[in-house]
């Protein structure tokens, strides 16, 4: 098969890379340059020089030749533009999910066009075709080791009297290392992604993924994980907000008492729940709630945050993977990267909107997050939490 590996030069790309290689596919690596060194040559790093280097010398080794693919100005106007928007007008984006829906499974896949019959990543999750079956039946799970699989959510029939017509289904299974899963920041694919799409060591945990690197005596089978958000490399989150919002000076105000105890330095660079850079004396302090109006900062201690936690919000803009509401009410869902789930239920509105309500409430539910659904080790889909 002819694949496409988008490898960033890190260990889980790498190792993705190999394991192709050795079921013989025919490979070409191609490394996305999403940096912009004009804007933000000034900041003083180069976040991909890095990363390029050790990729080349894993194609070197694997045989396998590398292409770099500059999507520069495709990732500024779909993912960075747009966080920065969200994060002006006091959200919480997440610009990994729009990187893996417009970018990676997006706008890479019209740069290659149909020369490749798939599109590999290093991703923990796993992808699960399912063809067609006969009427009104239910898909049987492959089994493994002797032992069923979880069943696709239910109930879902995709045989002809499936609504969304005939063919195969994609599903978006979860890895089994539970905290390096990733199929929160893919939660937005649809089907004709998910088609091209194949995760490699999907079905490996971290440490499993570290023993092959050593195997294969990889370049980079050393080299510390990535963290932080995916186009900012090296580069602070603060500075980068820093550099595109500026300062705006507002009063950082004791929710209990009201009294006004510092200032901050806009209301952008703080997320609900937040502890971090909150820089007063007698702490700790955290942000239980934002004014974006009066640039006004909210902190309390953790009971504050505790007394404000939400067991309901609503949902924008949902995408369900398989293109259509799975049929249930009862789900679970993940507010955020992680491996903590919470167990859920839908009210559905006006204009696609849902209605979460949680088991257990949350403190640090925001505005612009994703709430992804799950359901027996599948990933749904999900959507924008709103205010």
């Amino acid at each position: 098969m002819k694949i496409a590996v988008l490898a960033s030069g890190g260990v889980d790309s790498s190792v993705a890379l190999r394991l192709l290689k050795d079921q013989g596919h025919e490979l070409t690596a191609f490394y996305i340059k999403i940096w912009m060194e004009d804007k933000y040559s000034f900041l003083g790093k180069c976040p991909w020089e890095e990363d390029l280097g050790y990729l080349e010398k894993v194609c070197k080794q694997a045989k396998v030749p590398l292409e770099i693919v500059p999507l520069q100005k495709e990732y500024w106007a779909r993912v960075v533009a747009e966080a920065i928007k969200e994060v002006k007008a006091g959200r919480t984006p997440n610009p990994d999910i729009l990187c893996n829906q417009f970018i990676k499974f997006g706008v890479f896949y019209d740069y290659i066009g149909k020369d490749f019959e798939k599109v590999a990543t290093g991703h923990y999750a796993q992808v699960e075709e399912h063809h067609p079956v006969p009427r009104r039946a239910r898909v049987t799970p492959p089994q493994r080791g002797g032992e069923n699989l979880p069943p696709p959510p239910s109930p879902i029939l995709i045989g002809e009297d499936s609504p969304s017509g005939r063919g195969r289904k994609f599903y978006l299974k979860c890895s089994p290392d539970k905290i390096k899963d990733q199929t929160y920041f893919l939660a937005r694919l649809n089907q004709e992604q998910l088609a091209r799409a194949i995760f490699p060591i999907g079905q490996y945990t971290k440490e499993e993924v570290r023993k092959l690197a050593r195997k294969y005596n990889l370049p980079n089978k050393d080299r510390k994980d990535s963290q932080g958000i995916c186009f900012l490399g090296k580069i602070k989150y603060r500075d980068f907000l820093e550099a595109h919002l500026g300062k705006k000076e507002g009063d950082l105000i004791n929710i209990k008492t009201g009294d006004k105890m510092g200032e901050h330095e806009g209301f952008w660079y703080y997320t609900i729940g937040q502890r971090k850079d909150i820089k007063l004396s007698g702490g700790p302090w955290y942000v239980v709630k934002k004014n974006i109006k009066k640039n006004i900062i909210y902190i309390g201690r953790e009971s504050e945050v505790v007394e404000k936690r939400r067991d309901e919000f609503t949902v924008g803009d949902v995408k369900w993977i398989l293109g259509r509401w799975p049929g249930k009410k009862n789900l679970k869902v993940k507010i955020r990267h992680g491996k903590n789930f919470y167990q859920c239920w839908l009210t559905f509105g006006q204009k696609g909107k849902i209605k979460v309500k949680l088991e257990q409430a949350d403190a640090g539910i925001a505005a612009g997050q994703y709430a992804v659904f799950y359901d027996d080790g599948y990933c749904l889909g999900g959507g924008i939490i709103e205010e």
